[in-house]
């Protein structure tokens, strides 16, 4: 060892009855001889084969490509969702919101516990909110459900919103499909509940559960119409010691605020409920709400409907994905909209006009582009 880079003054010979040693060297932080491993490619028919097998590890893995947003991994991804689709469907898709705060991680461990006791496989896709600032995400609701994520036969995902509607991941539907595949019989879509609109994670799931809490002094600011008309049953968390009668109290609030609704297009009349998700009081009772909701619907027919029209309107949903993609992506378009935001920075033209703009450029160069295609068409 070079002991010149470590030198001290305290060595030097005017100095007498002193020394210090040039102590040891420090090892490097990382091992010299690593080589990073990359992983092997999985092919299409082994992420099918493994995902019908139940294997939790190759589902984590096309969940991660079902997100990806690079181009190569979305076309791989699409021919797995398709190959899995026969094999989906048999599963009861159960949304649960809630604001920050009021026990969704907590009461989703609670009832998951509850649906892995009476032998279901459960799947949790937990959405959690990504930073408008550094778009990173926590992911840490598996911390939150301690015991379900020891469980054999319960898969928990946590995925960024990445801003997308409602707080809601923007292929969570895929990954549903992917879960049912594997065998999982109850899928739990957790949404953020950031207030926005939860339209998004309404439009995929079967039972839509609405979490509340009493005695926080904002029972009635919590009735708010859009989400009180899309929940299909209201609970009140923390239904325990001191805070019972206020539980009771805000679900005699929250009745009397659902019975100024029209009815629910499934005819069904949502139930209001008090339980504690820590511990782990009027659980059943919650589970019964929802057997009696899932048994009615499928007697009235609408269970199969509501799937269908979820199924047309993500297909829209998708269309309009990849017109904004193509939009976007456009190199004329990205050419053109520094100058465009410019000008309307500048008061020069309106947003309305700068965005009409944009749009010109890219729908006259699709017009061009497909009078050039059928020109080669005649020239053949």
């Amino acid at each position: 060892m070079d002991n010149s880079e470590y030198h001290h003054p305290e060595n030097d010979g005017e100095y007498k009855g002193l020394k210090v040693n040039a102590g040891v060297q420090r090892a490097p932080s990382v091992n010299p001889g690593f080589r990073p491993r990359r992983r092997r490619e999985i092919t299409i028919s082994e992420y099918v084969e493994g995902i019908l097998k139940g294997d939790t590890a190759i589902l984590a893995r096309a969940v991660t490509l079902v997100e990806s947003r690079l181009t190569e991994h979305r076309t791989k991804a699409q021919e797995v969702v398709e190959k899995c689709l026969p094999y989906a469907g048999k599963s009861v898709r159960i949304g649960i919101t809630g604001v920050p705060g009021a026990g969704k991680s907590t009461s989703i461990d609670t009832f998951g516990m509850h649906a892995v006791e009476h032998g279901h496989k459960l799947a949790v896709l937990a959405i959690d909110p990504s930073s408008e600032r550094s778009k990173g995400s926590i992911l840490g609701d598996k911390t939150r459900m301690e015991r379900l994520a020891k469980e054999h036969n319960a898969f928990i995902r946590p995925s960024p919103s990445a801003g997308s509607l409602g707080g809601v991941a923007r292929k969570t539907r895929e990954s549903i499909i992917l879960c049912e595949a594997a065998g999982y019989d109850t899928i739990f879509v957790e949404t953020v509940g950031v207030g926005q609109s939860e339209t998004a994670v309404h439009s995929m799931v079967d039972f839509f559960l609405l979490i509340q809490l009493a005695g926080t002094g904002d029972e009635l600011q919590g009735i708010k119409r859009g989400i009180m008309e899309m929940a299909d049953g209201i609970v009140i968390n923390k239904a325990d010691g001191d805070n019972i009668a206020k539980a009771e109290l805000a679900a005699t609030h929250f009745r009397n605020a659902l019975h100024l609704f029209p009815p629910a297009e499934s005819g069904w009349t949502p139930e209001v409920l008090t339980y504690s998700g820590y511990y782990g009081l009027n659980i059943d009772k919650v589970w019964e709400m929802m057997d009696r909701y899932f048994e009615y619907v499928k007697s009235t027919g609408y269970f199969q409907y509501n799937r269908n029209r979820q199924a047309k309107y993500w297909m829209y949903e998708s269309v309009q994905e990849a017109l904004r993609d193509s939009f976007y992506r456009h190199p004329l378009v990205q050419e053109a909209m520094p100058e465009v935001e410019r000008a309307v920075l500048a008061d020069e033209m309106s947003s309305f006009v700068g965005g009409m703009r944009l749009l010109e450029i890219y729908f006259d160069n699709l017009d061009r582009a497909h009078a050039k295609l059928d020109n080669t068409k005649e020239d053949e």
